[in-house]
């Protein structure tokens, strides 16, 4: 039997306390405490629809953990929470007389550590977002062929080297202009601010790199400033981002015009290499000649179908077989006009000789005369004249004046 305080009449075997009653005392006892706040790591999380929702905490030190019930409008004032984050959280302890566990009552909970942070990031983000900022069509285009490169990079930094090392060796000839800015701290922000204007007020700069290497979320959170991701998109130059490693994801990589995943990354993006430029210039001079070879073989081709066919080879040919047609055509043309001539030569005669013969001067020559009166008036009948009227005869070659003797009528 364990040692225990020492029987009284209250507390004997003779004498038991219920259990209950002890549970509802070891429950005020325990509810004395108070609120407290406490800083914890959530391991479960599980949202439901009714209003109290449950998670677990435990100590990230110790193999502690605890039950936590909170109301809905606490777990969503704290921000978008996950299993793993750490937190900050008012408790209340309580007890549950029915099987005397132990829990705790949540107040107020708060994100901590770089779970903080993350929640105010994400709400920059959804900001920046809204009004437009990371929209790709205000993305500007790099340059092929920049003629100055700007960098803006820590002093003797790898990230300088590796920029710069890459950018010569793919483009021998390159322009690179170096503003050294802070990279991390308090002030880094507003130092790269300054270096980016610099160089971007510069009408030779056709494109900046901001380059910095790896490092913890809070040694890159100056590349999460307000302030620099609205520079950066205010900039007429395009703007590479070349912050961290690929997992890192400053909040300066969705403004800028492309991201690159690393800062040696930056550099193939914004000079072609040389050596691939060179073949390609070669690829495309023999597709070039292959193609004027081919076009050349079948132009020939053509021609020589051309030459080939008849007409070509003897261009007169043609012509002689037209001539003599013409010829043929100019004779038979000629005999017709002479045959028609003839005919009509032959008409015109005949025409006449019937003008001729129905003519009053051929009847004259025949023997006959025209009469006329005095007056000149053509007389055809006896019944005109009288005895003693001068009368005019029409003869074939002149004119006779007669007097009437006599009349008779048939």
């Amino acid at each position: 039997m364990p040692a225990g305080p020492p029987s009284t009449a209250r507390n004997s075997p003779e004498n038991p306390q219920p259990l209950g009653a002890v549970v509802e005392q070891v429950k005020v006892w325990v509810e004395r405490c108070g609120w407290i706040w406490v800083q914890g790591q959530v391991i479960e999380l599980r949202r439901r629809t009714a209003p109290t929702q449950f998670l677990t905490l435990r100590d990230s030190r110790s193999d502690h953990s605890a039950k936590l019930t909170c109301s809905s409008t606490v777990l969503d004032a704290a921000g978008p929470l996950t299993e793993g984050m750490t937190v900050l959280a008012c408790l209340t302890p309580r007890v549950w007389s029915k099987d005397t566990s132990l829990s705790f009552e949540c107040a107020e909970l708060r994100i901590a550590g770089e779970g903080r942070l993350l929640v105010q990031l994400e709400q920059l983000k959804r900001k920046l977002q809204a009004e437009g900022l990371f929209d790709p069509v205000r993305k500007k285009r790099l340059p092929f062929l920049p003629r100055v490169i700007g960098l803006v990079t820590g002093a003797d930094s790898a990230a300088e080297r590796d920029v710069c090392e890459h950018i010569r060796r793919r483009w021998p000839g390159a322009r690179i202009r170096v503003r050294h800015a802070l990279m991390q701290g308090p002030d880094a922000a507003a130092d790269v601010m300054r270096s980016l204007a610099e160089l971007d007020a510069e009408p030779a700069v056709d494109v900046i790199i901001v380059a910095r290497g790896g490092g913890s979320l809070e040694d890159l959170l100056p590349f999460s400033d307000e302030g620099l991701v609205r520079a950066v998109a205010d900039t007429r130059t395009p703007v590479v981002s070349a912050i961290g490693h690929e997992p890192d994801n400053p909040i300066i990589d969705l403004v800028a015009d492309i991201r690159a995943s690393t800062p040696t990354h930056a550099a193939k993006l914004v000079v072609p290499d040389a050596r691939e430029q060179a073949e390609q210039v070669r690829v495309n001079l023999g597709r070039l000649r292959q193609a004027i070879i081919a076009r050349l073989t079948g132009e020939q081709q053509a021609l020589d179908l051309l030459r080939s066919r008849p007409v070509l080879r003897d261009p007169t040919g043609g012509f002689v077989a037209h001539q003599e047609w013409l010829d043929a055509a100019r004779g038979r043309l000629d005999r017709a006009i002479d045959r028609r001539l003839v005919d009509e030569q032959t008409a015109v005669a005949h025409a006449l000789r019937s003008v001729r013969t129905m003519s009053p001067k051929a009847t004259l020559e025949r023997g006959y005369a025209v009469v006329a009166d005095a007056e000149g008036n053509s007389v055809t009948s006896v019944t005109q004249v009288d005895a003693g009227d001068q009368l005019l005869l029409y003869l074939s070659d002149g004119q006779v004046v007669v007097e009437v003797d006599y009349q008779e009528a048939k």
